[in-house]
C-alpha cells in the first residue's frame, strides 16, 4: 500500500511532469508509405506491438509478427513500418515490474469486434462521397440551439420504424428516408444529440444475433464508433463510414450533431489507459485507493496533464474528422474547469459554432477540489466561454423533484414555484426581477450568459417528462396531461438558454 501511494504522489510531483508530460502526437499515424505507432508509457520497461495481420474475421489469432519499440522523448515509445499497413491489426504490448501488459492503442482510430485490438486505418479510404463538401447548418447564435436526445439503437429498433430488419438500430437505419428521421425533421431541432456512440464495452458484438442493450456509458475505445451500430463490426472502416454517413446525411436535412462523450470513467480499471500507464489516469485517495465520483467504479483525472491532453485530442479529432457540431460532457463536474476551458479554446480554432453542454454535478464524492471542478455553480468561472450546464433548477422547477416521483412541479400542481420558473426563464443568469433565494436550488445567479445554461425538463435519465405527469397526476384526464406537457414546453423553448 505504501508504495502505492509514493507513485501516485510521483505522477503529482514537478519531477515527474518536466520529465514525461509529452506534447506530440500519438497513435499510429499512417502513410501509405509507412506507419509511425508511438505510445506514451513512461513506466514501461519495454515496449512491443504484436501484428495480427489483416483478416478482421481471425480476431483470436496468435500475433504473426512482435517488434520492440524504442524508447524516445518524455516517457513516450516509437516505431516505424514501412508498407502500407491499412487494415492491419496491432496491439501494444507493456512490460512493468515483471508484468506483461496486453492492450489495445488508446489512441486507436479504429478497432476489431468488441474493440479488442487495434486497427491501422487509411482514413481518407473511409469518406463517403462529397465528405469534403459536407457543410454544417447554420448557426447564428448559441442560444438557436433545440436540442433533442436520441439512442441510435431505439430510434429504429421497432418494426413500425419502417426500417429494413437488417439495418433497423444502426448508423445506416437512422438516417433512411423513413418515419424517424421524418419526424425529426418535421420537430424543428436545430440539434441531434446522440446517446453514447463511441465503442463501448457492455454490448457482445458478435452476438449482436441476441438480445442485447445498453446506453452506452461505459466507454472501451473512446477514438472509434461503436460497433454494434454498424452493419459489419468486424471490419474496422465500416463503422467509421457509417457514422460519418449518419453526420453527413443530417447536415443535409438541416440538423447538426451532438456527441455524448463520457471521460469522467472507463468501464473498469482493466482499460487500455491503465494497462499502457498504470495509476496515472486515474483518481485515487490518501491512502492510494481508487476513487469513485462517477458512481461506476471509478473516475479519471483530467487535471493531470496527459489525460487533459487526451480528452482534447480526442474531442479535436471527433470535430475535425466526423464533423461533429457539439459535445455533451457525462458527469463534467468530476472534470477540472481548466480541461473545460482548453477543449473550448481548441474547438474554437476549428468553429466557434460548435456547442459544449454538460452535467454539472458528480455521481459521488470526489478529490477534486470544488472550486477547480467544473461544477454548475462554477459556471461563471467560464467568464464568456461557451460551456454550459443542464439547469436541475428547470427541470425540477418545471415538473417537480426528480428523484422524489411524486413531487409536483410548476406545470403540474406545484405550490410557490414562480420564482423557480423566472430563475429558469433568465437561465441562471442575474436579473433584478427575480428572487435568487426563491430559485429551486441554486442561491446565487450561477450563469453568466443564457448560452452558459441548459433549459430544460427531462432527459435520458429517470421519468420522462410524461411518466412524470402521469406519476404526479392520476385521476386527470390526457387532455389536461397534454396541457401540462405544453406548458413544459413552452416554458423550455421560450426561456433565455440553450433548449
Amino acid at each position: 500500500m505504501r508504495e502505492i501511494v509514493d507513485v501516485n504522489k510521483y505522477f503529482e510531483s514537478k519531477e515527474f511532469q518536466k520529465l514525461y508530460n509529452y506534447d506530440g502526437e500519438l497513435g499510429a499515424i499512417y502513410s501509405k508509405e509507412k506507419t509511425k505507432f508511438i505510445l506514451w508509457a513512461p513506466t514501461a520497461d519495454e515496449v512491443k506491438i504484436a501484428f495480427y495481420g489483416n483478416n478482421p474475421y481471425d480476431y483470436e489469432c496468435e500475433a504473426k509478427k512482435i517488434l520492440k519499440m524504442n524508447k524516445s522523448i518524455k516517457g513516450s515509445w516509437t516505431l516505424e513500418v514501412d508498407g502500407d499497413l491499412s487494415g492491419e491489426f496491432y496491439n501494444y504490448i507493456v512490460y512493468i515490474d515483471k508484468n506483461e501488459n496486453v492492450l489495445v492503442d488508446p489512441y486507436a482510430k479504429a478497432v476489431g469486434v468488441n474493440g479488442n485490438r487495434s486497427m491501422v486505418i487509411d482514413l481518407e479510404a473511409t469518406n463517403p462521397e462529397q465528405w469534403d463538401e459536407d457543410k454544417k447548418p447554420e448557426l447564428n447564435n448559441w442560444t438557436d440551439s433545440i436540442i433533442y436526445e436520441v439512442h441510435v439503437r431505439d430510434f429504429t429498433i421497432d418494426e413500425s420504424s419502417g426500417i429494413e430488419a437488417s439495418i433497423r438500430g444502426k448508423f445506416k437505419g437512422f438516417i433512411e428516408d423513413k418515419t424517424p428521421l421524418n419526424h425529426l425533421k418535421e420537430m424543428g431541432f436545430t440539434h441531434i444529440h446522440l446517446l453514447p456512440s463511441f465503442d463501448y464495452a457492455s454490448v457482445d458484438e458478435t452476438k449482436l444475433h441476441l438480445p442485447q442493450y445498453n446506453w452506452g456509458y461505459d466507454p472501451k475505445n473512446y477514438n472509434v464508433p461503436e460497433g454494434s451500430y454498424s452493419t459489419n463490426p468486424y471490419k474496422g472502416e465500416v463503422r467509421i463510414k457509417e457514422f460519418k454517413e449518419l453526420v453527413q446525411k443530417l447536415h443535409r436535412e438541416g440538423l447538426r450533431v451532438v456527441m455524448d462523450v463520457v471521460y469522467n470513467h472507463t468501464f473498469d480499471l482493466n482499460s487500455f489507459l491503465n494497462l499502457a500507464v498504470p495509476k496515472y489516469y486515474y483518481r485515487a485517495d490518501e491512502d492510494g485507493n481508487y476513487t469513485d465520483g462517477s458512481a461506476c467504479g471509478n473516475e479519471t483525472a483530467s487535471d493531470r496533464y496527459m489525460f487533459r491532453k487526451y480528452m482534447v485530442d480526442s474531442v479535436v479529432y471527433w470535430a475535425k474528422e466526423y464533423h461533429i457540431d457539439g459535445f455533451r460532457f457525462d458527469l463534467m463536474g468530476l472534470h477540472d474547469i481548466e480541461t473545460m476551458k482548453e477543449i473550448r479554446r481548441e474547438l474554437d480554432k476549428i468553429d466557434k459554432s460548435i456547442i459544449i453542454y454538460g452535467e454539472g454535478w458528480a455521481g459521488g464524492p470526489t478529490p477534486l477540489a470544488d472550486e477547480k471542478a467544473a461544477l454548475k455553480k462554477n459556471t461563471f468561472k467560464y467568464n464568456d466561454l461557451q460551456i454550459a450546464a443542464f439547469s436541475d433548477d428547470c427541470r425540477d422547477g418545471i415538473k417537480g423533484h426528480v428523484f422524489y416521483e411524486e413531487e409536483a412541479g410548476f406545470v403540474n400542481g406545484g405550490k410557490d414555484l414562480e420564482e423557480a420558473i423566472k430563475f429558469s426563464v433568465v437561465a441562471s443568469t442575474k436579473h433584478p426581477q427575480v428572487d435568487v433565494n426563491k430559485a429551486m436550488y441554486a442561491r446565487n445567479f450561477w450563469a453568466n450568459e443564457p448560452y452558459q445554461t441548459i433549459t430544460y425538463a427531462s432527459a435520458h435519465d429517470n421519468l420522462t417528462l410524461w411518466d412524470k405527469l402521469q406519476t404526479v397526476n392520476k385521476d386527470v384526464s390526457e387532455d389536461e396531461l397534454i396541457k401540462m406537457n405544453k406548458l413544459a414546453a413552452a416554458i423550455v423553448l421560450t426561456s433565455q438558454g440553450i433548449s
